[in-house]
């Protein structure tokens, strides 16, 4: 893995690789979430197949490698932020799973595959997604807590995320805003929880396991937030653009259920340029860091250029650094990604506003 720092004084930053970084913290997450979760022959062995069946059926992790990421750019180690990554992947998996029923999204396929109901019955799915959960929080546990933070804060942070204030109310909200016109501060509210919750949950976690700073912490939930936000609706606007088989769900499900989404509110080139405005204010929190984030850079940049569920190396788009060499998105750091002016980041100034501070309804036209 080409993973380089950069060197002080140096003039140029080495390319960060990110498909390599992501294969790798992927292994660790899947050999980690393997560990803690009952074997499928345990039983009620049904309730086990079912819940790795949606766990293990090829999820990107972006979750997971946020929070390592997290942990990484504070000094931490990968080994102490697994718990809190494996716990964030198994509510990610939960909130699918019930998102897929009938009396939810409705849809047949996720990852590529069919839903877990479609392969263990409405029951069993509802019981394998209640037991992820409560998986989570098991696995949460085992954190060994840090001067900083106890166990309790850990526990806290993890159950506020999943719960009925965050990762619930944007559910309960979406399904409410089905077939309504609604304004983008109620949108926003969605997205602020039913997305960025937990994407800001796992770089807060990431840091904690670190025993960050204060100042660390705020800078990593304005990451998250900004990112979250962005991740959202990049993946409303690729609903509408790419096929089922390109993202590994129903395409245009979100206007067949006639949901809320930034695209048919504002249209889709204002949604990309709030997104692109989005994304500049997550690098903008990580300037904290000195050049030690540069996989949640990385990370920012992916989930803003992203067009495929799965996007092989070779189709990645190609670009030349200032020493003239071929290189491919993936392998952009943030300064890189900043100086080559892609498309989620452009010549803009950063604004200062933090979350609670700034709605985003409008990007400078």
């Amino acid at each position: 893995m080409s993973e380089t720092a950069t060197r002080a004084g140096a003039r140029h930053r080495s390319p960060f690789d990110l498909l390599a970084y992501l294969s790798d913290r992927t292994a660790a997450v899947n050999r980690a979430l393997d560990r803690f979760l009952p074997g499928a022959t345990t039983r009620p062995a049904t309730i086990h197949k079912a819940m790795r069946y949606s766990l293990f059926a090829g999820g990107k992790r972006m979750r997971p490698a946020v929070c390592l990421a997290s942990a990484e750019a504070c000094g931490g180690s990968i080994d102490d932020a697994l718990p809190f990554a494996c716990a964030i992947e198994c509510i990610h998996t939960y909130s699918l799973i019930h998102d897929d029923l009938p009396a939810m999204d409705n849809d047949d396929y996720r990852r590529g595959k069919l839903t877990n109901h479609k392969v263990f019955g409405e029951g069993i799915a509802i019981l394998a997604g209640d037991a992820l959960l409560t998986q989570a929080f098991e696995i949460a546990a085992q954190c060994k807590g840090w001067p900083r933070y106890s166990h309790r804060d850990a526990l806290l942070e993890v159950a506020r995320a999943a719960g009925s204030l965050q990762l619930i109310a944007g559910q309960v909200a979406d399904l409410e805003g089905e077939g309504k016109r609604i304004s983008v501060d109620q949108l926003k509210y969605i997205h602020e929880r039913k997305t960025s919750a937990l994407l800001r949950c796992a770089a807060r976690l990431g840091g904690m396991s670190a025993n960050c700073t204060a100042a660390q912490l705020k800078a990593l939930t304005d990451f998250g937030h900004h990112v979250g936000l962005a991740f959202q609706i990049i993946d409303d606007i690729l609903d509408i653009t790419q096929t089922s088989e390109q993202l590994g769900k129903t395409a245009g499900k979100d206007t067949k259920a006639q949901k809320a989404t930034y695209p048919a509110i504002v249209g889709i080139e204002k949604s990309k340029k709030i997104a692109q405005q989005l994304t500049r204010r997550a690098f903008a929190a990580l300037k904290i860091f000195g050049g030690k984030a540069v996989a949640l850079e990385a990370l920012a940049v992916h989930l803003a250029v992203r067009s495929s569920r799965t996007t092989p190396r070779a189709s990645l788009p190609k670009y030349s650094d200032s020493r003239g060499e071929q290189k491919t998105r993936s392998d952009l750091s943030g300064a890189d990604a900043i100086a080559l002016k892609l498309p989620c980041i452009s010549n803009a100034n950063l604004p200062n506003e933090g979350p609670t501070q700034s709605p985003l309804l409008t990007v400078d036209s």
